[in-house]
């Protein structure tokens, strides 16, 4: 192990189980002795990290049926991040200083399986980009739905770091007219000054059923969902006939507070689902493996053209990082958020 590695390594573990919504203080900053890579694992220097919004329902234990175990007080925090390699196995074609994907998050030193890691290239003109959520958008805008050139498209929770890309993904794809919900007036006006969307309903600012019809008389052809809830409701109503829905996500149910994070209940009119023929698809990203190859090809071209862009926020340092998921979680970025570790180790 090299000379200049520190002695210790910086993580984030839960502190205490939260009330509701996770808040800063319910996790804690640990320093420990810098992991020693057991064989067949790699010992990784992270440099950034991804904060999503299912640490929610992994912290709330309502994780029946999912791919990922719930943390509990103690546990170390995990996520996608990006990193450098600092050691590896021979023959794991690995090299020192080699940067990797992989979902040990929330440390700054991480050793992880061979297998675990995926080995990053040039794909994108920024290698932080490949912590985007993009590629959830584009499976479920091209795989699912099957967007046509033409057609109308609702985003739902289109300031997230899903709905950030999916309104610039429809358009790319040849959307005639792309529209968005958030949460405040001020994303509203940058999603549609910077990211071009058409119209932008608001949160609060009256029935979600009114401003859809309003912005889309004739209705939409393609839903792009991340929040279910009234916004799922309204979308039904506003549908045309043989409207495609892919859902990504859940958030109306995993930010409520008095809900364990793991279940988003919603009605809906089953009547008009069956009368206009709508079809309702679950995104699943191991269903489609092919589209996360086609989205990093897609996504370099475009960003290197300048069609498209990232929207993200980085925050510096491992101690800003329970604040940020914080802030988060309670709609205060925009985009995607990285915690940016490149200061650190």
């Amino acid at each position: 192990m090299s000379p200049a590695l520190p002695a210790s390594a910086t993580e984030v573990r839960l502190r205490r189980l939260p009330e509701g919504l996770p808040r800063a203080g319910d996790f804690e900053l640990v320093e420990r002795p810098l992991p020693r890579p057991a064989p067949g694992e790699v010992l990784v220097r992270n440099r950034y990290f991804q904060l999503f919004a299912g640490l929610r329902t992994l912290l709330g234990g309502d994780t029946e049926g999912l791919p990922l175990p719930p943390l509990g007080v103690g546990d170390t925090l995990f996520g996608p991040a990006l990193g450098e390699v600092v050691s590896a196995p021979p023959g794991s074609g690995l090299a020192e200083g080699a940067l990797v994907e992989h979902l040990a998050g929330w440390r700054t030193y991480a050793s992880v399986p061979v297998e675990g890691c995926t080995p990053v290239g040039a794909e994108l003109p920024d290698p932080a980009a490949r912590l985007s959520s993009g590629s959830a958008a584009y499976a479920g805008l091209v795989h699912l739905a099957g967007l046509r050139e033409g057609e109308t498209v609702l985003v739902t929770g289109a300031a997230g770091g899903v709905g950030s890309l999916a309104g610039q993904i429809a358009r790319r794809l040849g959307a005639a007219r792309v529209i968005g919900t958030t949460g405040s007036p001020a994303k509203a006006e940058r999603l549609r000054t910077e990211l071009g969307y058409d119209a932008v309903l608001v949160r609060g600012a009256g029935s979600f059923a009114e401003q859809l019809r309003r912005a889309a008389p004739e209705g939409i052809d393609v839903l792009l969902d991340n929040v279910g809830g009234e916004q799922l409701a309204a979308a039904v109503l506003a549908a045309r006939q043989g409207a495609r829905f892919a859902l990504v996500g859940a958030l109306s149910g995993q930010l409520d507070p008095a809900r364990g994070g793991g279940s988003a209940p919603t009605a809906v009119d089953v009547f008009r689902v069956i009368t206009k023929g709508i079809t309702l698809y679950g995104l699943n990203g191991g269903d489609h493996p092919e589209a996360g190859p086609e989205w990093l090809a897609r996504f370099g071209d475009w960003l290197r053209a300048g069609e498209i862009s990232f929207p993200h926020v980085r925050i510096p340092g491992m101690e800003r990082a329970p604040r940020a998921l914080q802030d988060m979680l309670g709609g205060a970025h925009f985009g995607t958020v990285l915690v940016d570790l490149t200061g650190e180790g």
